[in-house]
């Protein structure tokens, strides 16, 4: 083979190497500028105003206070059988959406349900700041609307996309019991759960 191919044959590899590394370099670049600017695994949910009336569920007065949709990444969840609320919510779902759908997000953490409660755990600092992961999840109070929607809340499980549309309620029992849905996303600790009167349940494969 003559020199001069040789140097040809050396040029063109190096040309295809620099077209490739910079192709990666591109593509890299665009992960990091997405992940950094917050890119939307799943949009925030929507609340809009109701004018739908009380009605009686199972012995339980509903009083629908908005409208409410979501779809949402479902980060855990928990049944309750015994507590004051399980005669209506057998189940809390804890979801998440924009960046606290994203796996490398919530998986980096420790989530558990318990109480009716949502906890947060991590080692040193959060994979994304403490009040993005405040507004980009919630713990939900389920009241499935009629039977279908009960077994498919208890189909549900952790990790899997869910869509949902009904009403955040507040409930009230004969005896003066009362349990009323927080109508914020950025409120914390006693009564910021949202209580969901489901009526669809989608789950996303």
């Amino acid at each position: 083979m003559k020199l001069s191919t040789v140097a040809t044959f050396a040029l063109a590899l190096l040309l295809v190497f620099s077209v490739v590394e910079k192709l990666r370099e591109h593509r890299a670049d665009r992960r990091l500028q997405s992940y950094a600017t917050g890119q939307v695994f799943a949009d925030s949910p929507v609340q809009t105003a109701t004018s739908d009336p009380p009605f009686m569920l199972h012995g339980y007065r509903i009083r629908p206070l908005a409208a409410f949709a979501l779809r949402a990444r479902v980060l855990s969840r928990e049944n309750y059988y015994f507590d004051r609320g399980a005669g209506l919510s057998r189940v809390d779902l804890a979801v998440g959406w924009r960046r606290m759908a994203d796996p490398a997000v919530y998986e980096s953490m420790h989530i558990t349900q318990g109480w009716r409660w949502l906890y947060f755990e991590w080692n040193d600092l959060p994979p994304i700041p403490a009040q993005e992961i405040i507004e980009s999840s919630a713990n939900m109070h389920m009241i499935a609307a009629n039977p279908m929607i009960e077994r498919a809340l208890q189909k549900i499980r952790k990790g899997v996309y869910v869509r949902i549309t009904g009403k955040l309620v507040e409930v009230t029992s004969r005896n003066g019991w009362r349990w009323t849905s927080s109508l914020s996303r950025t409120d914390t600790g006693a009564h910021a759960c949202e209580v969901v009167f489901a009526e669809s349940v989608q789950v996303e494969n």
